[in-house]
């Protein structure tokens, strides 16, 4: 198995290549790096490594936070007092669906409109853009394979 700099690497290889090599496709590029949870702060020591490395070589990049457009969500839906009291009459679970109906539902604020929001100013064939902090949205709150 391949270490988290290994596979750091990896990833840097394919989003400097020309044309990139992170997905099959044009229309949906794309790349996952998985990590286990205990690599977290080498995690976020290579990516700004990594960064800086793409900046070098002309590449725009953005990081933009999972947790942040979670809770961005959330006070733009109902706040979290109407979540307080939600867990505190009926349980965890009833709350974490509200947030996951915030998060998907287009009556509420959806992540995806949030996200897409965030990316309208970039140039998808400049900008690399780096979705962290997605952890947040577990275990239920919302499945990050829905943005994919």
């Amino acid at each position: 198995m391949l270490s988290l700099k290994e596979r750091i690497k990896l990833l840097e290889e394919d989003l400097i290549a020309e044309p990139p090599r992170i997905s099959m496709t044009s229309d949906l590029p794309f790349a996952v790096l998985r990590y286990d949870p205990e690599d977290e702060w080498k995690l976020r020591k290579q990516l700004r490594l990594l960064r800086n490395r793409l900046e070098n070589s002309g590449k725009e990049t953005v990081r933009i936070s999972m947790a942040d457009l979670m809770w961005e969500s959330i006070e733009e839906s109902e706040g979290v007092e109407p979540l307080f009291d939600l867990e505190r009459q009926r349980g965890f679970q009833a709350a974490q669906e509200q947030v996951s109906t915030y998060l998907s539902d287009p009556d509420w604020c959806p992540l995806t409109d949030l996200l897409a929001g965030r990316l309208r100013d970039f140039d998808p064939a400049e900008t690399i853009v780096f979705l962290w902090r997605a952890a947040a949205l577990a275990p239920a709150a919302y499945h990050i394979s829905a943005l994919l």
